[in-house]
């Protein structure tokens, strides 16, 4: 591929760092996509933007279908083709956008893995013992799971961010959106006992290291890490490696507090979703668990 469709790819996940101020995820994401997508339009002699076709993106798009990719992953590099394809027509380098009138796939709802009650409490109370890492882990796991936060807001949190008496956490969010969500009891008592008892064994009473969770390095933690430490901790409670990851414990928090009758829109606020469309498929999770219990005891069912 000439470099010139690189130059302007490159150009394209620029602006999206530094002018929209998407997360760094999501712009690593969009540029893995297109350079998929660069490489087979390498394959059919493009070489840059303007000789690309509402043919070469339906293809691609099949190609994708045929190898069996998930209509997630297809979802979010049509995505990625359309806000490429619109940014060189924003930016004048092409005179039409061959993706402006095209359908996107069908992305299928799945529904999200959560843990259930009993299984959560499980996982988190086996982390019971007073060492530094003990006190570190379970507080981790109480703070994802309590405040419903991703886990690149968790790795960024700063000791700056504990506002309210220690009841708030301020959380940067997706495309920098800052969310103040509290902490609830089990959470603050678990971070207090880490501050009390095990922080300063990790910063190595460094008091320049800002963030609130560091590594036995005295380094910030990193999304692969905090995955580690939970995968551990819920093989050591007995849940299936397949079953678990930050992520789970985020869509734990929000499909129990909506069980509990928590207000949707409350737990959209929480988990800084900027669509409420978002937050509702926790409202399906929760219809599939009324649909057990109707089919458990219903005398009809």
């Amino acid at each position: 591929m000439a470099a010139r469709l690189e130059a302007e790819i490159a150009e394209f996940i620029g602006a999206l760092e530094f002018e929209r101020a998407l997360a760094a995820n999501t712009c690593e994401g969009y540029s893995r996509d297109l350079a998929l997508f660069e490489e087979f339009l390498r394959k059919r002699d493009k070489s840059t933007a303007a000789q690309v076709t509402r043919d070469d993106i339906s293809a691609f798009l099949r190609a994708e279908r045929a190898a069996g990719m998930a209509s997630a992953t297809r979802a979010r590099r049509s995505a990625a083709i359309r806000m490429f394809l619109r940014y060189m027509k924003e930016t004048r380098r092409i005179a039409s956008d061959p993706s402006e009138l095209m359908d996107p796939p069908r992305r299928e709802q799945a529904l999200p893995r959560v843990l259930s009650e009993e299984e959560t409490a499980r996982m988190i109370d086996a982390v019971a013992g007073e060492t530094p890492r003990e006190l570190r882990d379970r507080a981790i796991l109480e703070i994802l799971y309590g405040c419903g936060l991703r886990v690149s807001e968790l790795c960024d949190l700063e000791m700056d961010d504990i506002a309210g008496d220690g009841e708030l956490l301020r959380v940067a969010g997706k495309g920098a959106k800052e969310r103040v969500v509290p902490l609830g009891g089990a959470a603050a008592r678990a971070l207090n006992a880490y501050f009390a008892g095990a922080r300063g064994a990790f910063t190595k009473g460094d008091p320049s290291i800002p963030q609130v969770f560091v590594t036995r390095l005295a380094r910030p933690f990193t999304r692969q890490g905090v995955f580690k430490l939970i995968r551990e901790r819920a093989a050591a409670a007995g849940i299936p490696a397949e079953r678990i990851s930050p992520h789970v414990l985020r869509h734990s928090y929000a499909s129990h507090m909506l069980a509990h009758g928590a207000d949707i829109r409350a737990i959209q606020e929480m988990l800084g979703h900027a669509n409420i469309a978002t937050t509702q498929i926790y409202t399906h999770v929760d219809a599939a668990r009324f649909s057990e219990i109707h089919r458990l005891y219903h005398p009809r069912s």
